[in-house]
């Protein structure tokens, strides 16, 4: 069975994952683990855990659908932030809960996967305690990622750095998952909070450069202010190869179709633009660029689980 490794964090790979499990693949998700907002946050500075919100929304992406539909809107589920529970996610408390059962992290995160049931492998890719530190282009210092994803500062002004203090050093199966793929996708999902920081930790881009495997990155379809305002597709390219150390990517697979103009209107609201896919110069940074319709749209803009995973499919079992 082909082996197929997910990197990235947040909402942005969620898709991926949902549409993944369907095939016979043997999927792994590694996924950030230097999150310090919200639940999650609150929760490693509290418990000195893992935080585990990242996690969380791998386990439930990677459980079947045709199953305890209630188990999974329990692992989604969210407290009201007025109550004594203050917004808290269910499944983040089982997360911390499970921790305290079994004594370690990976194994509560494996006991919640078997709750779940899930198909592959949820795993983070550092089990060390680091923050997301960036530097701005006029030399303003921005440290912890929620500081990074909900700018303080003019998030009109670009990240000249991102990097972990102190550093961290790659999870053993972290690091062989991404070393044994058969393909590795990068992304969807926020650059310098979501997708970097599995980068920064020691070993990681060592292992992207010396898999014997295929890399795919998938670029986001829209900007986010204070992280990649401005940005074309190959400005994120770029970043990910620098700090990668990869000379090109295998495959960029990319959106093609036309954004709704009404959608696009509540996104400017929130100084978000769709993200242009700039192909003369991704074609410089690849040795395959994958344009079509992989595009979902009804309340937001994101990748559409099913078109994207036939795409990726198709890259991992070409070679059969």
């Amino acid at each position: 069975m082909k082996k197929v490794t997910v990197i990235g964090g947040g909402s942005g790979i969620f898709n991926v994952l949902k549409g993944l499990k369907d095939y016979p693949v043997d999927l792994t998700s590694v996924v950030t683990a230097f999150d310090s907002g919200g639940s999650a946050g609150e929760l490693r500075d509290e418990f000195g855990i893992l935080p585990p919100g990242d996690l969380r929304r791998s386990l439930v992406a990677l459980s079947p659908e045709t199953e305890n539909q209630t188990l999974r809107d329990l692992f989604s589920y969210r407290f009201a932030s007025t109550s004594s529970l203050k917004g808290h996610s269910f499944g983040n408390l089982l997360l911390s809960a499970l921790n305290d059962i079994t004594g370690s992290e990976i194994a509560a995160i494996k006991k919640a996967g078997e709750i779940l049931n899930i198909k592959g492998r949820a795993l983070p890719v550092s089990v060390d305690q680091a923050e997301v530190c960036a530097e701005l282009e006029d030399g303003t210092l921005v440290q912890s990622e929620t500081n990074i994803d909900i700018p303080r500062h003019d998030g009109s002004k670009r990240i000249k750095k991102v990097y972990l203090d102190p550093p961290a050093t790659s999870y053993r199966e972290a690091y062989e998952a991404v070393l044994q793929a058969d393909l590795v996708v990068i992304g969807p999902g926020d650059l310098f909070s979501s997708i970097l920081p599995n980068i920064l930790v020691r070993g990681m881009s060592q292992a992207l450069k010396g898999t014997s495997g295929k890399v795919a990155y998938i670029p986001n379809l829209m900007s986010k202010w204070g992280e990649t305002h401005g940005f074309k597709s190959s400005d994120l390219v770029r970043e990910v190869l620098n700090y990668s150390g990869l000379r090109q990517m295998d495959y960029l697979i990319c959106n093609d179709q036309p954004l709704n103009e009404e959608l696009l209107k509540r996104y400017r609201l929130e100084r978000s633009y769709p993200i242009a896919v700039d192909e003369q110069s991704l074609k410089t940074l690849t040795k395959e660029l994958i344009k079509g319709d992989i595009l979902w749209q009804s309340d937001i803009i994101r990748h559409d689980a099913g078109k994207l995973s036939r795409v990726i499919v198709d890259l991992v079992l070409q070679d059969d």
